[in-house]
């Protein structure tokens, strides 16, 4: 089917055809025409067959009749990525926005915005603060609805579709999937149409290493090199063939090491580029405000092109090196599967080295079959290839038949809903009363059979839990007591902090608790929290972590436990509030993630969510504890910042981080007045500023390269005292 053919708007098949698509594949063809009609649809096909496309034609059908669209994914790096998917279509006068930020404030220009994209939480975010455009909404898009699986990640967005059914239900739903079994079950639920395929543009190879043979699920096989390691002959091959390899393992330190090792293999291909990954690595490296042991062990495997990709990279070297991936510089990457998530990165060449992973509750486990299907997806990239391959490494004969049977002819999991527990449904119980979306426990009750749950089973056991979870919010203070159920100042505060209510009863009684000098017990009250992921406990931790609380022990706001079972828990607390203490003392980055055993994005991932906490807090205190609202304001700021007290008027500036602000405090200069007596030849001479930090900070105050006193203002001392 052409796309001329469809009807559409000639300008939206101008735009696409200048992209190159002029027709469409054949799960696209099927699903056009439901999508267009404006009926709900589930479109549940395999990676890279082109499932958002078939959403995008929908939106802008509808937005160029003036309707408005909601693009709703599961990760921020996804919404970058549909951001610059969708940012294309402006051309036509279309306005595209992107919303990600803080759950408890809304952007009051989003209703200017003609489409915008957001994660679920955020989603649920703006219709617990009741944003009016959201009622002009003509089309909602679910990307990787499958998600609704995870345990994290799919209440809110089951909730989030529950409550756009509900409260607009002319909202056009389309669903988006990778191929999962129970498709028409979730088809069902949203009452809409579905479409499902195992067709991909680019013909997939499947198959199984053992002993120097790939056995491919057509019965064919290929002999390689015994002499090799598997992974090394593997990745030879399709590098010989000119193509480009993902390889899948099962940890972060595996991906170090086999990226290290694979470099000479990548450096020994015809098409390796040593100019162009030295000018990455120097920028992956130069870029890096506190150098880090991993930075530059990722700018060492980038030379050699082959990259490693973890949860411990920070978001800028994860972005790095995706880009340097599409752009064919580097040709390896070794990935932990969270790689395989949604982000639009193909190869000619998957290799799942691990089908199991370790899970702390129950051990190693074997990993999901949509899991390792959505790796192998990955394989061929559309427009480039004629081919792709997967190929998943065994240990011996009986592993090998497994892979096959399981993982390669097997068909994908069911998924269910993980609503139905108390912590999923004590936050949006509150929520739904908080903005007057229920007001009996009967119409609570009504909301939770519009969910997948209730349409999977029968929730009859909800009903006590709603009930208990009423009981609570009650008894804590965020529900009137009466007959009628309304949310007190209190519960409307927690539902638009986005805060879980048991989180934010912890936080209340830790202020109820705090004085002057107990700055610790604020870090250590936000990592009690249910909302707050602890650092996990090593054996070799515990005597420090141990010796630590008993020196902060005058600090804290939340008594360590009586229960000798719920010790160890209070342990994981305190380390985790370590790792806070240590950011804001401004310990070198480097020091804190050795010391921890982490990366520098787990310490960037942990700031942010503490950062937000301590917001919460901040928020509360204004309730109960006013004279704790501006050390709370201050721990906020020194979280994003990882800075001491005497450098947050410098961090104000745009491009002054905790290591250029130290440099400037340390050369006397302290103050933003200061800033404006400093010359632009002096302050672009400082470690770390540099012309163009010196040149944008000259411009934030107004003052251009020129026409500054070129000596130090006083009590600054000269460069020479540094060198």
């Amino acid at each position: 089917m052409r796309v001329d053919e469809l009807g559409l708007d000639d300008r939206i098949v101008k735009s696409l055809s200048e992209d190159g698509i002029s027709e469409l594949y054949p799960p696209q063809a099927e699903a056009i025409l439901p999508a267009l009609e404006g009926k709900n649809l589930v479109l549940a096909v395999p990676t890279a067959s082109g499932k958002s496309l078939v959403a995008y034609m929908a939106i802008l059908k509808a937005v160029l009749r003036g309707g408005k669209a909601l693009y709703i994914v599961p990760l921020k790096a996804l919404a970058s990525e549909k951001f610059e998917d969708l940012s294309k279509f402006e051309t036509l006068g279309i306005k595209v926005g992107e919303s990600t930020g803080d759950y408890d404030e809304v952007d009051p220009m989003l209703h200017k915005y003609d489409i915008v994209i957001a994660t679920s939480e955020k989603a649920d975010s703006l219709l617990r603060h009741r944003a009016k455009w959201l009622d002009q909404l003509s089309v909602v898009v679910a990307d990787e609805v499958h998600l609704i699986h995870d345990p994290e990640r799919g209440p809110t967005l089951e909730v989030t579709l529950a409550k756009f059914r509900k409260f607009n239900p002319d909202a056009q739903v389309i669903a988006l999937s990778a191929t999962i079994r129970n498709a028409s079950e979730l088809a069902a639920w949203l009452d809409a149409e579905l479409v499902t395929s195992q067709w991909r543009p680019v013909t997939l190879r499947e198959g199984v290493y053992l002993d120097g043979e790939i056995f491919f699920t057509d019965n064919t096989r290929r002999a390689l090199p015994k002499e090799d390691e598997p992974l090394h002959a593997i990745v030879k091959g399709a590098l010989g063939s000119g193509g480009q390899s993902l390889i899948f393992v099962n940890s972060r330190r595996s991906t170090e090491a086999l990226a290290s090792q694979l470099g000479p293999i990548v450096r020994a291909t015809a098409e390796f580029k040593e100019l162009e990954l030295a000018k990455v690595a120097k920028r992956l490296i130069g870029e890096q405000e506190e150098p880090t042991s991993m930075g530059r062990k990722l700018g060492m495997c980038i030379k050699s092109g082959c990259a490693f990709h973890h949860a411990g990279l920070t978001g800028p070297q994860r972005r790095l090196v995706e880009a340097s991936f599409r752009q064919g510089m580097i040709r390896c990457i070794v990935a932990t599967p969270t790689l395989a998530a949604g982000i639009n990165l193909p190869a000619r060449t998957v290799i799942v080295r691990d089908v199991r992973r370790y899970d702390a509750n129950v051990g190693f486990t074997s990993i999901p079959v949509l899991e390792i299907k959505q790796m192998c997806g990955r394989a061929g990239r559309p427009r480039f290839d004629t081919y792709g391959e997967a190929i998943l490494v065994a240990r011996d004969e009986e592993d090998k038949e497994f892979m096959l049977e399981e993982y390669l002819l097997g068909e994908n999991e069911n998924i269910y809903s993980k609503l139905g527990t108390e912590p999923a449904i004590r936050s949006h119980v509150l929520a739904l009363v908080a903005t007057k979306a229920a007001s009996s426990l009967g119409e609570l009750t009504e909301f939770f059979g519009r969910t997948f749950l209730s349409h999977q089973t029968d929730i009859g056991y909800l009903g006590d839990m709603i009930t208990g979870v009423v009981d609570f919010l009650k008894t804590e203070g965020m529900l009137r007591d009466q007959e009628e159920l309304r949310a007190t100042l209190f519960g409307k505060h927690v539902s638009d902090l986005y805060l879980d209510p048991k989180s934010a009863t912890g936080i209340r009684d830790a202020l109820g608790r705090w004085a002057p000098g107990h700055a610790f017990g604020l870090l250590h009250a936000v990592c009690a929290v249910p909302d707050m992921q602890q650092l996990y406990l090593r054996g070799s931790d515990y005597g420090w972590v141990e010796e630590y609380a008993a020196q902060v022990h005058d600090q804290l706001l939340i008594d360590p436990p009586d229960d000798l079972r719920k010790y160890d828990f209070f342990l994981s607390e305190v380390k985790t509030a370590k790792l806070l203490n240590d950011w804001i003392s401004e310990v070198h980055e480097n020091d804190i993630a050795k010391g921890f055993g982490i990366g520098p994005g787990d310490i960037r991932n942990k700031m942010e969510l503490a950062e937000w906490l301590m917001h919460g807090a901040a928020r509360l205190a204004e309730l109960f504890n006013e004279d704790a609202v501006e050390e709370a304001l201050e721990l906020r700021t020194r979280l994003r910042y990882g800075i001491r007290p005497e450098l947050l008027e410098l961090v104000k500036l745009k491009g002054i981080g905790r290591a250029r602000a130290r440099a400037l405090h340390d050369r006397g200069i302290k103050t933003i007045e200061d800033l404006r007596n400093t010359s632009y030849d002096w302050l672009k001479q400082i470690p770390t500023i540099g012309e163009a930090v010196a040149r944008s900070v000259k411009s934030q105050l107004g003052q251009s390269e020129r026409g500054i006193p070129e000596e130090p203002a006083d009590g600054q001392r000269s460069l020479r005292h540094y060198r």
